[in-house]
């Protein structure tokens, strides 16, 4: 009798631990400290049930919230604390029933096991009117970059996400989807609101959206989904930050802060755009709002210092597909476009993407009540196509347009003031186009959470402190390890030499005490690796190959062979290399498969005898799209003695959507490069695919020609005011489109080409 006495206290303790009773609603609270008791109650939640995740970790925990709540009594799960359960390991959320509410948990340090960290359904169990606010999903990423899942996916009808914090996915997928894959998700009036965007790096081919709405087959699908006031910075992923890809969607309010790329109705009908800022300050890619389609209407947006062009223009309206499949592009009919201001935008594209497919102009639309204004006095129309089925009226710019648009853009000098609301208008109030005086913006502050950090994406170079290494290997890997992201590891005079590979991974500085007095050489296959997390500059150092193996395929820096899931930064400055020619192929830089570098930079070095290539950045076999570095810049080097490549910069497939590569070469002298017999491209520069590539004041001596072929993309080379001395002229070829190439060659001086 006393064991069961005891028994049954024991059982009462843990019935009153995980549960009480609010005698009004007959409802329960249950407070839960580990998996096994969540199990416990999962499947008996009714209307206004709430649970309660203690503190702390959470590993490897697939939760499913699922039940029928009501407007007035849901079901929920929360934290004890905002911000204090962490969700790691192998974890997600699925949400599946009526009136669900999760809120206050944090997904980071691991990735989610099926498609989608959170999910508005559990297998063929959809979520209606359930709702998803301040929860944190941070750098939750499949290892595996190139493995695809989305962070949210919404399914079922009258969905909410709003307050919280996403930021950092870097592998494939769209950060957010709106699924209208069956009718039970179709008409769904899902509400995205008030939430923190933070960055998204830049992936390196399709598949780096931000927020998706349907998909090409859906598209004639009308979703209604409402997208507002969220903020949206640096997600950088692809072209298309926000992909529409249906029809009766708003999108209004945002902010796009620095955000490289745009908010693109690329499938479906119907949708609306007001009241959304765009703020580029200039950086590289920075765009504005793309339309395709039928009935799309763009108003009352303001849209400052973009630079972006084509199809991540600050503003483009795109030429159609005739009959075009679901898929392509839906010719432009019935636009309005009305009282939006842009404001140093350098590019307004009409007809963009006329080629021999893309042939239906814009029909029964109009631009009207604009404000246009570009401080450097450069007009930013290009009309590709006939743009006479778009009727302009009441447009105001301080620039001459073009001669097609006729009357409907007039021509005034406009000086501007800043107002209330942060934004710059007219100061004359006779100048009525443009947005509205009462256009509210939406602060950062007022989205996300407020307990979690909105912090920086990556840490600068030479941020951190300064450390002084004494002229000895155990020193500088025991400097290494100790430093802190950002720092710079100063090397005292002297000769190091290195007899294990060092693994870079945080962002860090190795430069010369004294410039061109510090040697190190190295007796591995290469002397630096780059891991995830990493970034390296190295400053002032005379590096050496004389220590390293007798075998092919040395390198000084390499990034993982493959793996790697962030982006990372090289630079090299100051330096000079030399002895990388112990056996062939020796490259300078090489990376994985898959590695993606933001910034490649060699600057002001001295390079010479190498018996492979300098940058070796070509590693993608597939011609998927999938490239390894988005800018690269050699400035006032001297290269001399290379059998293989000053670069090999490949970006392969047929894909649209992203930036890069952009390729940078000014001012460096090049003698005796390209004539190894392993440099199977038979160039001193070998470009496929990339983007951008300005080629200016180099010499170029008794070297392999710059070859560059052109891919997708209508890509943009200059070669200019340069000497090819015992060099054949560039070798330049249109691989996708016929007729001559569209690079640009210009006072180039070609001397003792029988040399050659």
């Amino acid at each position: 009798m006393r064991f069961m006495w005891v028994y049954l206290f024991a059982l009462s303790t843990i019935l009153m631990a995980c549960s009480s009773v609010n005698s009004n609603t007959d409802t329960n609270t249950y407070v839960v400290e580990d998996q096994q008791e969540y199990q416990a109650i999962a499947n008996k939640l009714v209307a206004g049930d709430t649970v309660i995740l203690k503190n702390g970790t959470w590993t490897d925990f697939e939760i499913i919230l699922q039940g029928k709540g009501t407007e007035d009594a849901p079901i929920t799960l929360k934290a004890e604390t905002k911000g204090k359960v962490i969700l790691s390991g192998e974890s997600s959320l699925k949400l599946a029933g009526d009136y669900l509410v999760a809120s206050g948990l944090v997904f980071k340090d691991g990735n989610t096991p099926s498609s989608a960290v959170i999910e508005f359904r559990n297998k063929d169990v959809l979520a209606h009117h359930s709702r998803v606010t301040e929860v944190v999903i941070d750098n939750f990423n499949n290892p595996d970059k190139q493995e695809s899942d989305y962070w949210v996916a919404f399914y079922g009808r009258h969905n909410r996400l709003d307050h919280s914090h996403i930021a950092g996915k870097r592998n494939k997928g769209v950060t957010v989807a709106v699924r209208l894959t069956t009718e039970a998700s179709q008409q769904n009036y899902h509400r995205i609101d008030h939430n923190y965007f933070g960055y998204r790096p830049t992936f390196g081919s399709n598949g780096g959206e931000t927020l998706r709405i349907g998909t090409s087959h859906y598209s004639l699908t009308d979703s209604h989904t409402l997208v507002e006031n969220n903020y949206f910075e640096h997600t950088d992923g692809e072209v298309e930050i926000i992909s529409v890809k249906s029809g009766k969607n708003i999108i209004r309010g945002n902010v796009f802060y620095e955000a490289r790329g745009t908010l693109t109705l690329r499938h479906g009908n119907g949708n609306i755009v007001e009241q959304n800022v765009f703020l580029g300050n200039g950086v590289p890619h920075t765009g504005g709002i793309r339309i395709i389609n039928r009935d799309q209407v763009v108003r009352n947006n303001y849209l400052e210092g973009l630079t972006g062009y084509r199809f991540g223009g600050g503003f483009t309206i795109m030429n159609g597909v005739p009959n075009s499949p679901i898929n392509r592009y839906h010719q432009v009919d019935n636009a309005t476009v009305e009282n939006n201001t842009f404001i140093n935008v350098a590019h307004f594209q009409l007809a963009a993407g006329s080629d021999a497919e893309r042939t239906a102009t814009p029909i029964n639309s109009v631009i009207k009540n604009n404000l246009i204004v570009n401080e450097d006095g450069k007009q930013p129309f290009t009309a590709f196509d006939d743009i006479s089925g778009i009727t302009f009226s009441g447009n105001v710019a301080n620039t001459e347009v073009l001669a097609q648009i006729g009357t409907g853009v007039a021509t005034q000098e406009v000086s501007l003031t800043p107002h209330d609301n942060g934004l710059r208008y007219p100061t004359s109030s006779a100048v009525t186009a443009g947005v509205k005086h009462d256009l509210s913006v939406l602060s950062k502050d007022q989205t996300g959470v407020t307990w979690y950090p909105k912090t920086p994406a990556s840490v600068s170079f030479d941020s951190g402190k300064v450390h002084q290494v004494e002229a000895n290997a155990i020193a500088l890997q025991n400097a290494i390890e100790q430093a802190a992201s950002g720092d710079i590891l100063e090397l005292a005079p002297g000769e190091f030499t290195i007899p294990k590979l060092v693994i870079i991974d945080k962002t860090l500085t190795l430069k010369a005490k004294q410039e061109g007095q510090t040697q190190v050489s190295f007796e591995r296959t290469a002397l630096f690796e780059i891991h995830d997390g990493g970034s390296l500059k190295i400053d002032g150092l005379h590096i050496s190959g004389q220590a390293s193996p007798d075998a092919a395929g040395n390198s000084v820096v390499r990034t993982q062979k493959w793996g790697m899931l962030k982006n990372y930064r090289f630079e090299l400055i100051n330096a000079t290399l030399s002895d990388l020619d112990i056996n062939h192929s020796f490259h300078v830089f090489v990376s994985g498969k898959g590695a993606f570098a933001d910034d490649i930079t060699l600057r002001n070095n001295t390079i010479s005898n190498v018996t492979g290539d300098v940058l070796q950045l070509n590693k993608e076999t597939e011609d998927l799209g999938i490239y390894n570095a988005e800018y690269v810049t050699l400035e006032n080097n001297t290269f001399t003695e290379i059998e293989g490549a000053l670069v090999k910069l490949y970006r392969g497939g047929t894909d649209e959507s992203t930036f890069g590569p952009h390729f940078e070469m000014t001012n460096n002298k090049v003698a005796t490069v390209g004539f190894g017999k392993r440099n199977h491209e038979q160039a001193s520069v070998f470009l496929h695919g990339v983007q951008v590539a300005n080629i200016t004041n180099n010499t170029i001596e008794q070297s392999r020609p710059l070859v560059i072929e052109h891919t997708v993309g209508e890509p943009k080379t200059h070669i200019i005011n340069n000497v090819f001395d015992g060099t054949a002229e560039p070798l330049v070829t249109e691989l996708r489109v016929k007729g001559p190439h569209t690079a640009v060659l210009q006072n180039n001086k070609m001397i003792n080409q029988s040399a050659e």
